[in-house]
């Protein structure tokens, strides 16, 4: 029965893989430790920016500049020269150097319009960006209560009444920690059903199998469902254990309604796989072919930067790639907690793509057993 034959087979895939310890340490990692970590190793906001300044005014004015910047946004200035400055800045040792030129307090009472100076290390661009204008800002507002003799909030005449929907506290850890998974879902997929293919021939086992009486289709169908059901149970596992439990991350929709789509995906994705495995035959080789293209589907996707902000070529493009609906799909189900009447058009688009996908990949499968 073929059906039988699919299913033993898988059960042989879920074998070797147990006998993998590198594989299984990679699903471990890939859905625990690698989710914490990309949710807690970017700051919210800046965070402990290293700040020098360069203090030729010695006045009132320049002390409250100075003693403005405190943690946990930036940590305590420390007082330079000008001939450290330079040096200071190419040793990496400070991310801003601010110059407060000498008379700055005379000329500022004169309304002379004095300059400060700010140097910024643009290398490091999270901090550099957000930091220019943190520093701008609190400049700004210390010289504006050095002139006016109080310290008082500005009152604007209109009310900005702001409502985050989604993510009231506006936490970034919410949104890496979720993506993690959605990522680490497409790369998992594709990395153990093509490095099943692959073991299998360098160990020739692929051979004994040709003399069984089993058909192309079902050495395929095996492998697509063993390593789809081993990392559907590992990202349902992570978003109850690890982003619901661990990180304390709300998830707004249906876990069934995702693993749903996720298993469209994964039929795709494990397609995929095994296609890239016949294209290169030999575990480095597939590798290498992995890069080429994970990177460009997981950075066009729209998982690392909305794809609204991309070239209108390149989205139409990437509705050709299974992740690209799988990540519209999962952020509207996990974070806006959409139903299927709003993600049906990514579930068919899942659909006819593995379809197309599982087709090509058998054709080239059974040329590759040739």
């Amino acid at each position: 029965m073929p059906l039988t034959n699919i299913i033993q087979l898988g059960i042989k895939e879920l074998r070797g893989l147990l006998r993998d310890p590198m594989m299984l340490a990679l699903i471990i990692y890939a859905f625990t430790l690698s989710i914490y970590t990309a949710s807690k190793a970017m700051p919210e906001t800046l965070n402990r920016a290293a700040i020098a300044v360069v203090d030729e005014d010695q006045s009132p004015i320049s002390s409250r500049i100075i003693t403005a910047f405190n943690p946990p946004y930036f940590s305590i200035p420390k007082l330079i020269n000008q001939s450290e400055m330079d040096r200071r800045m190419d040793a990496g040792l400070d991310t801003f150097a601010l110059d407060i030129p000498p008379n700055f307090q005379r000329d500022l009472l004169a309304n002379k319009s004095p300059t400060i100076q700010l140097n910024v290390d643009a290398t490091r661009m999270s901090q550099a960006f957000s930091g220019s204008g943190y520093i701008q800002s609190i400049v700004t507002s210390e010289i504006n209560e050095f002139l006016q003799h109080y310290r008082a909030a500005s009152t604007l005449p209109i009310e900005l009444a702001q409502r985050a929907r989604f993510n009231p506290t506006l936490n970034k850890s919410w949104f890496s920690a979720i993506n993690n998974v959605i990522n680490s879902i497409t790369m998992l997929s594709i990395v153990l059903t093509g490095a099943a293919l692959i073991r299998e021939r360098e160990h020739g086992t692929i051979e004994h199998l040709l003399v069984m009486p089993v058909t192309p289709f079902e050495i395929m169908a095996s492998k697509i469902w063993s390593m789809g059901l081993v990392v559907l149970i590992a990202s349902a596992f992570s978003l109850v254990v690890v982003i619901q439990g661990w990180l304390a991350v709300p998830v707004q929709g249906s876990l069934t309604l995702f693993l749903f789509g996720a298993t469209l995906h994964l039929f795709a994705t494990t397609c995929m796989g095994i296609f890239l495995a016949t294209m290169a035959g030999t575990m480095p080789q597939f590798g290498l072919l992995l890069m080429l293209v994970l990177l460009p589907l997981q950075a066009l996707s729209g998982s690392m930067t909305p794809r609204e902000s991309m070239p209108e070529i390149i989205q139409n493009i990437m509705l050709a790639a299974p992740n690209t609906h799988f990540v519209m799909l999962a952020q509207s189900i996990l974070f806006r907690g959409a139903g299927l009447d709003v993600v049906w058009p990514q579930l068919l688009a899942l659909i006819v793509i593995g379809s197309v996908l599982f087709f090509l990949s058998l054709r080239r499968f059974r040329q590759f057993l040739r």
